[in-house]
């Protein structure tokens, strides 16, 4: 894969975790790529299991960043969306950075800061899709006959062209692929208005005649 230094195992713990000891023991770098067919500890967000089974793409990016960023998990979330648009599919993005399908998960983001680095770590169910209890899942091979390996050289592809890109053009493209956009969501106990985001990354509701911006991850949809 040009432009990245590119680590592959069948299986380890978790590819996150292995990005996170690079950079901890001084053997990261910019553009490192930490690539896995499976995994026994995978992790999404709030530390929640992630199923990681043979067949599906497991990767954590590692990129030089001395300063968090709040508009990258958006640019990071148009990348998948556009990677499986290139396979014909009409994916919507689920806030700040899920990935659905059919109303399915499809694909899921961890986005962890450590040291002058960030760590993108991305699942995108290829093969496989695990049953979970909370939410529909489904898979790549559903609707596009595809390898594992080829979705990696187009999201990796993606990353580089929406990480580099001007925000404008990404905030216009997450808007119209969000999901739930002008609907209500729970925020702080009220239901407000999703409005969309910022220039800078915060997310826009509008409760009543105020509009309010958010910086956490606050929402429930």
């Amino acid at each position: 894969m040009a432009g990245y230094k590119v680590l592959s195992f069948d299986k380890i713990s978790s590819t996150q975790t292995y990005a996170y000891d690079m950079i901890a023991s001084g053997k990261a770098s910019d553009h490192t790529v930490i690539v896995a067919a499976a995994q026994y500890s995978g992790r999404g967000r709030y530390r929640r299991k992630w199923v990681s089974h043979h067949g599906n793409l497991y990767a954590s990016f590692i990129f030089y960043s001395p300063e968090r960023d709040p508009r990258l998990s958006y640019s990071v979330a148009v990348a998948i969306a556009e990677t499986l648009v290139s396979y014909g599919m009409l994916p919507k993005i689920k806030w700040p950075n899920d990935i659905l399908v059919d109303d399915a998960k499809i694909s899921g983001v961890l986005i962890e800061y450590a040291g002058r680095y960030v760590i993108v770590g991305i699942g995108i169910n290829v093969h496989t899709n695990p049953t979970v209890p909370e939410y529909k899942t489904t898979r790549l091979d559903k609707y596009h006959d595809v390898d594992v390996a080829d979705v990696f050289s187009r999201l990796s592809k993606n990353l580089d062209k929406y990480i580099n890109a001007d925000f404008d053009s990404v905030r216009k493209r997450w808007m119209s692929l969000a999901a739930g956009l002008n609907g209500l969501v729970k925020y702080r106990g009220n239901m407000v208005e999703l409005i969309g985001i910022n220039d800078n990354g915060a997310l826009v509701v509008r409760n009543g005649p105020e509009y309010l911006l958010i910086h956490g991850d606050e929402i429930l949809m």
